[in-house]
């Protein structure tokens, strides 16, 4: 396979543009470009060793403190409007509140086993956010979920403990028992309050 490296050159430029574009970083493109074309040239730096480990140092915690920053003002809102919405669902009728905060919602209850922290069960879930977006689904995969009961987050312990086999339930778990100012992923961010659907199929013991 014979490769165009003129288009690669576009595609590389394109990539690497793109990337500082959408991060926002103020670059000098001029400078940029002389100082690319001087180390493809094998040219020596103009700038020495020691200073721009100083520079890159500097940067990078620049970059640290406004993704922290960034988070910190995500988890903000997330956290009031996560608030909002557990005193209102926590007005609804059949809405049960623990000590915890977890707030649940019995759609069909089972006659099988309870499990403990200890067994292992099988479910079948949807997680939401509370825009109603999903996060995941095992409905859409089309097969369960196996897991140890004290594997997963603080309310889905809770809440699968309430259960029996056969039971559905309807979940809304706050952060402080969910994934907290962490977040997990790019799916579930710092302080999010989640909702999910969960079926116990089977106490696997």
């Amino acid at each position: 396979m014979v490769v165009d490296f003129k288009k690669v050159s576009y595609i590389l430029a394109q990539s690497i543009g793109g990337d500082f574009s959408r991060k926002g970083f103020d670059i000098d493109v001029d400078i940029f470009c002389d100082s690319f074309r001087a180390a493809m040239k094998g040219e020596q730096p103009t700038m020495p060793p020691g200073e721009m480990q100083q520079v890159m140092m500097a940067f990078q915690q620049m970059l640290q403190e406004e993704a922290q920053k960034a988070q910190s003002e995500v988890g903000d809102k997330n956290r009031a409007e996560g608030r909002k919405f557990l005193e209102e669902n926590a007005k609804k009728e059949g809405v049960v509140v623990t000590e915890s905060g977890l707030q649940y919602t019995v759609v069909e209850e089972g006659t099988g086993n309870s499990p403990t922290a200890k067994d292992q069960v099988t479910v079948h879930y949807e997680g939401r956010l509370i825009d109603g977006s999903v996060f995941d689904s095992s409905y859409k995969r089309e097969q369960p979920a196996t897991f140890p009961v004290n594997g997963v987050i603080q309310g889905w312990q809770e809440a699968i403990q309430l259960m029996k086999e056969g039971s559905k339930y309807e979940l809304v778990i706050p952060a402080s028992i969910g994934y907290g100012e962490q977040g997990a992923g790019d799916a579930i961010g710092p302080n999010a309050t989640l909702c999910f659907t969960v079926e116990l199929i089977k106490v696997l013991g």
